[in-house]
């Protein structure tokens, strides 16, 4: 079962916009000049975020493969999806698990535009998109029960993007709301850019390009968003270090942390 919404996409192609760039840096298609320039910029001055963007790739992937195998979790809400690439939420959970059923969540017109790329399921199944900002948690909880049944655990995915709530404190509120609202054994998934002296450089740069603001975090400020929750070994960290797949060649990146967290 799928759903989409139907609405025109008004696109500013003359600027960066963070789905694009990411898209680039994950060597993905639907980009436009200004994105592509700022990554190629990105590449040559500032390389840990190229491995900050493939690292958090490959932590959404192990991440929900554990939480399908090891956890049972049958149920994902992914906000911030940005642009499909390889390995989408949706296409893991169900690889592992083809009764799966995933919500996702994003407030941007590229991603709008391309829902119909991320909108496949399994027929046992069912993937939706709901088009609304992560600051409007009942809003996406109330289109997102059209999908999930939140009387069962749901797992919350919030992927390299809180950076874009600027205040790290509005961010870990809207977090911990989200999860007030999800059922015992429920489960949170958060990853972002860590401030070291290299990310916190990019971010001015990437900020300069007229591209809306990233703001990366403190470690403290990314285990706030777990408060009240269990984080699940090995903790917060560096994603690379998370369960790492042997089959996987080693990304040098230490500055995208990370963490999955069950609420008792």
């Amino acid at each position: 079962m799928t759903q989409h919404t139907e609405k025109p996409a008004q696109i500013d192609t003359s600027r960066p916009h963070s789905a694009r760039f990411w898209n680039y840096l994950l060597d993905g298609k639907d980009h436009y000049l200004p994105d592509q320039e700022l990554g190629d910029y990105i590449k040559e001055h500032h390389p840990v975020v190229v491995d900050a963007a493939r690292a958090s790739r490959r932590f959404l992937a192990r991440s929900v493969r554990h939480l399908v195998e090891e956890a049972g979790i049958r149920q994902f809400l992914d906000i911030g999806t940005g642009l499909p690439t390889a390995n989408n939420t949706h296409e893991v959970a169900q690889r592992h698990a083809p009764e799966s059923r995933i919500v996702y969540v994003d407030n941007d017109p590229v991603v709008l535009l391309h829902a119909r790329a991320l909108l496949t399921s399994t027929p046992e199944g069912a993937t939706a998109y709901v088009e609304a900002d992560v600051a409007a948690p009942d809003l996406v909880l109330e289109k997102a029960a059209e999908t999930l049944d939140f009387a069962q655990p749901v797992a919350l995915m919030l992927l390299s993007m809180l950076g874009h709530v600027a205040d790290p404190d509005e961010a870990a509120g809207l977090v911990q709301h989200y999860m007030s609202r999800l059922s015992s054994g429920s489960h949170l998934v958060v990853c972002d850019s860590i401030d070291s002296p290299e990310m916190l450089a990019a971010q001015e740069e990437y900020a300069a390009s007229g591209a809306v603001p990233y703001i990366v975090r403190t470690r403290e400020q990314i285990a706030a968003t777990a408060a009240g929750l269990t984080i699940l070994p090995p903790g917060i960290g560096p994603v690379t270090e998370w369960h790492p797949d042997s089959s996987e060649e080693p990304l040098p990146s230490g500055d995208q942390y990370g963490f999955v967290a069950r609420k008792p």
